[in-house]
């Protein structure tokens, strides 16, 4: 067992008023976080700023609305800067069950090279158009890896070994936007970075509160496959490895 030093990493647009209860779950596991806003409003981002003063966790703010991988691929550089050896990425919004963050990190201490993947457990609330887009989106991760090995390509619950992720994310071409979950995968299976897969219950908010934007997303998506599909081409013809 290898002695590891994670972060939590949540990035956050206007989920002011529901970060605070996964702020909570994660301050009493002891656990460091790093908050990343991406443009939020004034309002949102002063609610932040009181919330971190009083929890005392780590907060950038953004200026301008960058993208969901954007944030992300910041807050890996960040993280690695101040020393932590690996990163878990949680939504802001309370989706993810948080309390599976140990579970993560006690998987990362015996598998330190290895990118954990959370495998969703979907109930009742989850919407039909999100699972057929899952669908989807695993077809097309199984054409462009030419395995089964991505149990699913979209669940942003994912604890990343820093240095192999940022040097990927430095040699190639990564969206920043909602495309980023699905293709650092891929990019990751490409590069052989080990993937194991934990079991987690993912619930989705009622309340509308998603900002997953079904056409503008979900053809940025598109793009992102139809890239990784001539990219896979590419690689076979040069003999590497998808």
């Amino acid at each position: 067992m290898q002695e590891i030093s994670p972060v939590v990493i949540i990035p956050h647009y206007k989920h002011a008023d529901k970060i605070g209860k996964v702020i909570e779950v994660l301050q009493a596991k002891n656990l460091p976080i790093i908050v990343i806003d991406d443009g939020s409003d004034l309002q949102s981002q002063k609610q932040l700023q009181t919330l971190a003063q009083a929890k005392g966790f780590s907060l950038e703010l953004n200026s301008q609305n960058q993208g969901k991988g954007a944030v992300v691929k910041q807050a890996f550089k960040l993280a690695q800067a101040q020393g932590y050896t690996h990163a878990i990425q949680v939504d802001a919004d309370g989706q993810h069950q948080i309390q599976d963050v140990l579970k993560f990190i006690a998987l990362a201490k015996v598998n330190p090279q290895a990118l954990i993947c959370g495998l969703p457990i979907y109930g009742a609330d989850a919407p039909k158009s999100r699972l057929y887009g899952r669908k989807i989106t695993n077809f097309w991760n199984m054409i462009n890896t030419w395995s089964l090995d991505l149990a699913d390509g979209m669940c942003g619950f994912r604890l990343y070994p820093l240095a192999s992720i940022n040097a990927l994310i430095e040699a190639q071409p990564i969206g920043d936007r909602m495309d980023f979950d699905t293709e650092i995968l891929v990019r990751s299976h490409w590069e052989a970075i080990p993937m194991l897969w934990l079991e987690t219950p993912v619930k989705y908010n009622q309340d509308g509160s998603s900002h997953f934007r079904a056409w503008g997303d979900n053809w940025l998506i598109s793009k992102m496959h139809a890239r990784l599909f001539f990219g896979m081409l590419g690689r076979i013809l040069r003999g590497k490895k998808v």
